[in-house]
């Protein structure tokens, strides 16, 4: 089998750009993908089930992984909340599907997104890692307009093992996100 796309541009051509750009003599200091977490919180599936259950099949199609339901830790009356309530989904995505998922991402999904001007570059949490809202699902090819009943929104957290914001952000302009200056 072929390695992802976008594994063989980071370790042909980026790895070793960042490296002397940062001038790191040991290829292990240079920032790399780790995971990739996509989360949904479906705030309405205290009332509804039913809307947990669709937001976690196209989050199954959307990563081609089994999204798992998440649990309320604590009760949070304003919300009408109680502790142990489903309140959302997740996938947690490493190695080959983390690099296939990202690739679609930047070549397709982004591009589809209505009045884009560019990711902003100040969402870094000084970690290194990357987080980034999508307000609906169906920006994703996979997903058929016609099966979808309410527009869900998700965050996708990109996280980078060895990495400071700045090294993180040109790794990341290198594989291809479509930054907007400031």
């Amino acid at each position: 089998m072929d390695n992802p796309r976008l594994k063989d541009q980071y370790y042909e051509t980026v790895r070793p750009a960042l490296m002397e750009r940062f001038s790191m003599t040991n290829p292990m200091e240079a920032p790399r993908l780790e995971k990739i977490v996509v989360n949904m919180g479906v705030g309405k599936a205290t009332e509804n089930r039913k809307f947990l259950e669709d937001a976690a099949r196209d989050l199954g199609i959307i990563t081609g992984q089994k999204a798992r339901i998440t649990i309320a830790r604590r009760s949070v009356s304003g919300f009408k909340l109680r502790e142990g309530n489903a309140i959302g989904c997740m996938v947690t995505l490493r190695g080959r599907r983390m690099f296939e998922f990202l690739d679609r991402l930047i070549s397709v999904v982004i591009p589809r997104i209505r009045d884009f001007r560019g990711l902003s570059p100040r969402s870094f949490d000084g970690r290194g890692n990357y987080n980034m809202g999508l307000s609906e699902q169906i920006v994703f090819p996979e997903i058929d307009l016609d099966s979808v009943e309410n527009t869900q929104g998700m965050n996708v957290t990109i996280t980078i093992r060895n990495g400071t914001d700045e090294t993180s952000f040109e790794m990341l302009k290198a594989l291809g996100m479509p930054f907007r200056s400031n």
